[in-house]
């Protein structure tokens, strides 16, 4: 199909008279398959040169938002869509990010996706994503898969403090960002973490809790390690350090919070109150309790971390850390597409907002 554009030049060529046409934003944008719609036509439309088209379609550098708008929007009427293959070699990039994550089954980690998602497609790039389980041979295998796959860059959701998995990437080279997780020397973007922890205790420590336990994460990732530590340095400077035998490590999940609660249910005495790093592993500790006749809330505190959507749903709503997940992956595919373009990446912690609940009261 011939393009508009070209229609209406040969229709003032031909000195007929304009043809009545529905307003723009009524219209639906054309079947790109079929239109032939090119950038110049865009540019043509738009009013601006074809280069002004260019940046403002790619990632908006230079062009004012206004202009970027109009430029938009002529493309989605006209129905243009950008050649990847073309504009790969044109510029020498495929536009894609790779993304590993140890499983998007988790709710917290398929948010951060849907925000790296979000900040790729904003600056027209797209995310390839991999599971990886958090097995280091796995996290191996799929970043050099995904490098066979000539991705730009990597986001890594998995990353690791007993592998030196990362730092080899940046050695070698390619542009890499951390999401989720921390580790010194490379770019991340995360909930601040310590903070985190400490007002989940500065809350318990107001409530009147002395005596609490911790399920504390797996002992290789930066968010169980930091949440931790942030619980613990508060309870510390309070003068009611938390015995070692209260903080069990466990997986990020429903079972591991089971397993890690059972224990903490068997010291002497017990907890009054149990803080877990993840909000799943947060509900499992709540089933332990519930199966060891014990009511959450009420003769033990729980409180978790993320404040996934469940947490405030659960038939004893869950006191936890909001972190804002969605816009973590958002920044980070931002600046990992910055650092692939030249511009430098810096890391970025954000704010924790503590959400209390029915499942933290005053002890008895």
């Amino acid at each position: 199909m011939v393009p508009e554009i070209r229609r209406r030049k040969r229709r003032r060529e031909r000195g007929e008279a304009p043809v009545r046409r529905q307003p723009a934003d009524t219209r639906e944008p054309r079947d790109p398959a079929e239109s032939g719609v090119t950038l110049a036509d865009v540019a043509a439309d738009a009013g601006v040169h074809q280069s002004t088209a260019s940046r403002a379609l790619r990632d908006g550098a230079g062009v004012g938002a206004a202009t970027a708008d109009r430029v938009r929007e002529s493309a989605r009427r006209l129905g243009y869509v950008v050649n990847p293959a073309a504009s790969s070699l044109r510029t020498g990039r495929s536009r894609l990010l790779g993304v590993l994550v140890p499983r998007l089954t988790d709710i917290v980690l398929a948010t951060v996706y849907e925000g790296i998602e979000a900040g790729a497609a904003a600056a027209g790039y797209q995310a390839v994503v991999a599971n990886t389980g958090d097995d280091p041979a796995v996290q191996r295998a799929k970043v050099e898969r995904l490098l066979a796959l000539r991705v730009d860059g990597l986001l890594l959701g998995d990353a690791r403090g007993d592998t030196t998995l990362a730092p080899e990437l940046v050695a070698r080279g390619v542009p890499v960002v951390l999401v989720s997780r921390r580790l010194r020397g490379v770019p991340s973007f995360t909930c601040d973490d310590l903070v985190g922890g400490r007002l989940v205790a500065e809350h318990l420590l107001a409530l009147g809790h002395r005596r609490v336990g911790v399920v504390a994460g797996e002992a290789y990732a930066s968010t169980g390690v930091e949440r931790t530590k942030g619980f613990t340095d508060a309870f510390a400077r309070a003068g009611i350090p938390v015995p070692p035998e209260l903080i069990v490590n466990a997986p990020f999940d429903v079972h591991g919070g089971e397993r890690a609660a059972h224990r903490l249910l068997a010291a002497e005495p017990r907890p009054t109150a149990v803080f877990a790093v993840n909000d799943f592993a947060a509900i499992g500790v709540m089933g332990a309790l519930r199966a060891s006749g014990l009511t959450p809330g009420r003769d033990i505190a729980v409180a978790g971390f993320n404040d996934v959507p469940l947490s405030a749903q659960l038939p004893i709503p869950l006191t936890s850390v909001r972190s804002p997940m969605r816009d973590m992956g958002e920044r980070a595919a931002a600046a990992l597409v910055g650092q692939i373009e030249g511009r430098p990446a810096r890391s970025r912690r954000f704010a924790p907002e503590l959400m209390v609940r029915d499942s933290t009261v005053a002890p008895d």
